[in-house]
């Protein structure tokens, strides 16, 4: 696969829309142009690259017309790349065009233009819940996401030691001592294996339960 496996489709489909097409002019890979706008260019890769968003980011001092295009490929990794590229060219005002090799199909799949991200509130809403739960700092910047210690193991290992020290407990007595509002759903869900229910509302320490606490003690 070479670059120049895209030119042709390309032309095709900017000649389509009215523009007179040029390839390698300038700095440009593909330069259109139509009457008195503003010229388009296109910068033409392989694959998505760092590479390529800093020749496009480069054009954009020419014109605010700027797009890339790259090969369409097949499959699930291919798809979720191409979601995370188109959202990255969105960002930073690029048009991003793909084109299917075996019979040069094209598809634009975002125009250049100003963008301003919708910010989601339920998901702020949960970062600030996180971080006002999580007690003290216990993770390093970085770690991989496997290790992490989240406000709702902090909240488990409360509970855990609550019922370590006072054996089989209600979930409201447990919930009452150790603040956490949600321990009986913590404890009904066992999420880490942790808990076992003796009757209605009463829970205790399984064997992986105790482990875990004393290895914490």
């Amino acid at each position: 696969m070479r670059e120049t496996d895209l030119y042709a489709p390309v032309k095709t489909l900017l000649e389509g829309q009215g523009y007179t097409v040029k390839g390698e002019i300038g700095p440009a890979d593909v330069v259109a142009v139509r009457g008195d706008e503003p010229p388009v260019i296109v910068e033409l890769k392989t694959a998505f690259s760092l590479s390529l968003v800093h020749q496009a980011i480069a054009r954009q001092t020419i014109t605010d017309s700027v797009y890339v295009a790259i090969p369409r490929k097949s499959g699930r990794a291919a798809w979720t790349a191409l979601k995370n590229n188109k959202a990255l060219c969105r960002r930073l005002g690029l048009g991003l065009i793909t084109v299917r090799l075996e019979d040069g199909h094209t598809e634009i799949l975002c125009d250049p233009a100003p963008y301003r991200p919708r910010q989601n509130t339920k998901r702020k809403t949960r970062l600030l819940r996180e971080f006002a739960r999580l007690d003290g700092d216990p993770n390093t910047g970085g770690s991989t996401r496997r290790h992490l210690v989240t406000a709702y193991r902090q909240d488990a290992v409360k509970v855990a030691t609550h019922l370590a020290a006072h054996g089989p407990t209600k979930a409201s007595d447990v919930a009452k001592a150790t603040g956490v509002h949600n321990a009986r759903p913590i404890m009904a869900d066992d999420h880490y294996g942790w808990f076992a229910r003796v009757e209605r509302g009463i829970y205790t320490l399984t064997k992986e339960g105790r482990a875990q606490n004393t290895l914490r003690s």
